[in-house]
Formats: C-alpha cells, sequence, structure tokens
C-alpha cells in the first residue's frame, strides 16, 4: 500500500493555485533598508574608513592558521556558494517541481535570479576593481581599482540567492520559514568560511549579503515577465505539437484487405494468373530448347487438339528444325591459302 510520502512524488493532475509573491509594503520597507546598508558599506570602503582597518586586522590575525583543523572541512562547505554546484542541484530540484505542478515558473525564476545576480554583482566587481587579501599590496589600504574582482563576495550572493530562492517559491507558510532559517544558515557560513580562508575582506562579505538579499527581495518585479515568458513558451510548445500531429493525419495509410496483395517495391499478380513466361539467353538466341520459367524449371509443353492444320503446321516445323543453323553474318572472302610445303 502507497503512504502519503511517495503519492506526494505523483504529479498533480492539474497545475495547483499558487500564490504569487508581491511587492507588499513589508517587502518595500526591507528592499529600501537593504539598499542603504548596501550603500554605506561602498561608502566606507570607498572612504577607507574603520572598516577597512578592521578587514585588515582579521586579515592579519589569519583565522585558518589559528583554527588549522577546520580546514579541511570548510574546504568542501564553501562549494555550497559555487554557482555551478549549486545552480545545478537547485535547478534539478526546481525542474522536477516544474514537472509536478504543471508550470515553468519555478526554473525561470531561478533563472532570473541568476541573470540578475551575474549583472548586477558582476557589473561592481570589475568597477570597483579590489584585490583579496592574499593579492594586498599596502597595509590600510582598501586596494580599489587595482584589476581585483572580489568586493562583493560572489560566493556569498550566490548562496543568498541560489538557497533562498527555494523559501521564495514555497507553496505553504511552514515550509517557507523553515526554508529561509535553512537558506540564511547556509549564506551566513559561506560568507564567514571565505573570512576564514583568506580570500575575501570582511567587508565582502557584508556586501555579497546585501547584494543577494536585494535581488530576493527584488523578485516580485520580474513576476510580470515571467508570466509572459511562461505564456509563450507554453504556447510555442503547443504549436509544435499541432504542426506533429498535422503532419501524422497528412501521412496517406494504405490498408490492407484481409488475404490481399501487400503494398511493396514490386507488383503482385493476382490470385490465379498465369505466370509470364521467360526464356533463357541460350535458348531464346538459337530457338532451341523449351522455354524457362522465372524460377528456372523448363515449362512443359501445352497439349493442343490434334486438328488438321495443327498437324501440318507440326510437320512443317519438323522440316525446318532439321537444317543446321544459320552461317553468321561477316566477310564472305574466302579463307587465305597456305603454300604448299615440302616433305
Amino acid at each position: 500500500m502507497r503512504t502519503d510520502i511517495f503519492a506526494r512524488l505523483d504529479r498533480e493532475p492539474e497545475p495547483p493555485k499558487i500564490e504569487v509573491p508581491r511587492m507588499t509594503r513589508t517587502r518595500l520597507a526591507l528592499f529600501g533598508g537593504t539598499l542603504a546598508f548596501y550603500l554605506v558599506i561602498v561608502v566606507a570602503v570607498l572612504l577607507s574608513t574603520w572598516l577597512v582597518l578592521l578587514d585588515w586586522k582579521i586579515m592579519l590575525f589569519r583565522p585558518y592558521q589559528q583554527w588549522p583543523e577546520l580546514h579541511a572541512f570548510l574546504d568542501y562547505y564553501v562549494v555550497l556558494g559555487q554557482r555551478g554546484p549549486t545552480a545545478v542541484m537547485v535547478a534539478a530540484w526546481l525542474g522536477w517541481r516544474s514537472w509536478r505542478q504543471h508550470t515553468l515558473r519555478p526554473l525561470l525564476s531561478l533563472g532570473a535570479a541568476l541573470l540578475l545576480l551575474n549583472a548586477t554583482v558582476g557589473a561592481v566587481k570589475l568597477g570597483l576593481g579590489r584585490l583579496g587579501p592574499h593579492y594586498a599590496t599596502q597595509v590600510g589600504s582598501a586596494e580599489l581599482f587595482a584589476g581585483g574582482d572580489i568586493f562583493p563576495s560572489g560566493h556569498t550572493a550566490n548562496a543568498v540567492v541560489t538557497w533562498g530562492i527555494l523559501a521564495y517559491l514555497a507553496t505553504t507558510p511552514r515550509a517557507r520559514r523553515y526554508l529561509s532559517a535553512l537558506s540564511a544558515v547556509v549564506a551566513l557560513g559561506v560568507g564567514l568560511t571565505t573570512v576564514y580562508l583568506g580570500t575575501h575582506w570582511l567587508s565582502d562579505v557584508l556586501l555579497g549579503w546585501a547584494a543577494g538579499l536585494l535581488i530576493l527581495l527584488a523578485l516580485p518585479w520580474c513576476e510580470p515577465v515571467i508570466a509572459i515568458a511562461e505564456a509563450w513558451i507554453l504556447g510555442l510548445r503547443d504549436r509544435l505539437r499541432e504542426q506533429l500531429r498535422s503532419r501524422r493525419r497528412l501521412v496517406p495509410s494504405l490498408p490492407v484487405a484481409t488475404g490481399g496483395p501487400l503494398p511493396g517495391l514490386f507488383p503482385q499478380r493476382p490470385a490465379g494468373a498465369e505466370e509470364p513466361v521467360r526464356e533463357t539467353v541460350g535458348a531464346a538466341a538459337t530457338g532451341r530448347g523449351p522455354a524457362v520459367r522465372g524460377g528456372g524449371l523448363p515449362t512443359p509443353p501445352l497439349a493442343a487438339p490434334r486438328t488438321h492444320h495443327a498437324a501440318h503446321h507440326a510437320a512443317h516445323h519438323a522440316v525446318r528444325s532439321e537444317r543446321g543453323p544459320a552461317a553468321p553474318a561477316g566477310s564472305r572472302r574466302p579463307p587465305h591459302s597456305r603454300p604448299a610445303t615440302g616433305g
């Protein structure tokens, strides 16, 4: 007997009614506060304030040397913030959700979030060009506009967006609360791990958290575009299916009656028809020998009634057959006589 757990793995008979998140006042207030925090971090780094000094103190403290026993574990834990592995795992889960609920919204939401992440975080990274702790050149400097690409932290922002999208797409309030707490823990852990390993400044991680949260809070503004894209893709799928069905209807089918001739490349004789007579090449050329059927067996002569006209014709044919074969056509010059030799 099937349990409720396995029954939930089946595809739902029809798309469920899922409430799409909207840009409420609470969400708008959170978006404004996070944006202000984002700008404060950027200005603090640009002006080389106390935040930059804190970055250098943590960097010179070298946490990976203070607690070396954690290094092996955190090397694997930081993979939860890498874009490739996390995107594949989350896309597999959301793909199953899309199949089960008859909708492309989960996958399209993930695509929109990753697109915003690459555009915003990548632009700030390349624009500020900050170097990482391992490549710093001057103590106390912000290391900006030096050709780097670590500010904000891509690992941290990706962890916030990739795992936070699961909470954003949750269908029940309870699941949304649990997934929000889980994604927050994973994102905080990934950010602090990069500080422990010395690959990012603390300010990089703070800006990465803010950048990922801004993308999650701004996703309701992308919902109309996601709905248009989903309708277009599903409409294109329906048109392709209709074209395939119409092509199948246009292909003629050849009905075959029971016992009737089968359609093939070679014509078939109807039942009761006599097989045509085929002669061999030698017999046809000389006029000798019995006729041979298509299967290679000689055909016996047909019996005919012995009438006076038939007897006269048979006698005439016997006289012609006693004659020798006609001389082959060719040169009529006499053969060249060889001179007689003595002896």
